[in-house]
């Protein structure tokens, strides 16, 4: 059954995050990943339906007549096709960054779609399941299946030598006396990628690379100095985000302090502005 179309604040049940600024970092690790899936029309769309989804954050019921006139608008009649917008909107649901409902009006006759976007999936360890052993268990059958773990552990913990190629060198030969199982590695450097992206970074792998290897050394600093960091990869992230935020102020205009906001046409037509850098607004 077809949702009834209304206004957005009747939808906002359909919204998986608490803030703008929740929704953003999961918009941002999305796309660290899954970026390269899209063409650069479809990024477009999918950049833009983001703004439109700002007054109940990860929601929108936009028509897309009215994003397309946006995005017009924008690059100055250089804007995209709706097949394109549609085409973006299909990989993404595919992906598992959107979910969409269709709604229809009172008379039944169909209405713009919902797009509600997907929270970015964590890496947890898998939780130990309680299973039923009967009491007495044969000592064969457990020495196999130690030996089975055993032999499971070792093939898991991979070491540098399989890093993805993705990865540049000299961040690996750094990390690795520190870190030396590749999964570690990849972990690290998945965390400058989200930092990179944060500030359209994601192009300039010099500039990157240098304050990746930067920061690590800052972490390993601090780890030797202190016990009191319990997530190392998050205060990590933290340093790189830090970093980046700094060399993005640092080429803003001169007589600028601030960063660009990015503007955003809700669907009743209000204009709401929001900065990436200051998301606690």
């Amino acid at each position: 059954m077809n949702l009834k179309s209304g206004r957005i604040e009747a939808f906002e049940q359909y919204s998986q995050f608490t803030s703008v600024k929740e929704f953003n970092t999961h918009v941002e690790m999305w796309l660290a990943v899954k970026k390269q899936e899209f063409s650069k029309g479809e990024l477009v769309g999918l950049k833009r339906l983001v703004r439109f989804s700002a007054k109940v954050p990860g929601v929108s019921n936009a028509k897309i007549g009215t994003v397309l006139k946006a995005i017009n608008e924008e690059y100055q009649g250089n804007g995209i096709s709706r097949s394109t917008f549609k085409r973006m909107t299909l990989k993404a649901k595919e992906l598992g960054i959107l979910t969409i409902h269709e709604t229809e009006r009172k008379n039944g006759s169909q209405s713009s779609n919902l797009y509600s976007f997907n929270r970015f999936p964590q890496s947890e360890p898998p939780k130990a399941e309680k299973l039923d052993h009967p009491k007495e268990t044969n000592n064969l059958l457990k020495t196999n299946n130690q030996e089975n773990k055993q032999r499971n552990e070792a093939l898991i913990e991979i070491d540098h030598t399989f890093v993805s190629d993705k990865v540049p060198q000299a961040f690996v030969q750094l990390v690795k006396y520190f870190f030396s199982d590749a999964k570690t590695i990849e972990e690290y450097w998945h965390m400058v990628q989200i930092a990179a992206f944060r500030f359209d970074y994601d192009q300039n792998t010099g500039d990157v690379l240098a304050i990746a290897i930067q920061s690590f050394k800052q972490l390993v600093r601090k780890l030797k100095s202190t016990k009191q960091i319990v997530k190392p990869i998050a205060f990590f992230y933290g340093i790189v985000n830090n970093k980046l935020k700094e060399l993005y102020l640092d080429q803003l205009p001169e007589n600028s302090h601030e960063s660009k906001p990015f503007r955003y046409v809700l669907g009743n037509g209000e204009v709401m502005y929001y900065d990436w850098l200051h998301t606690d607004s």
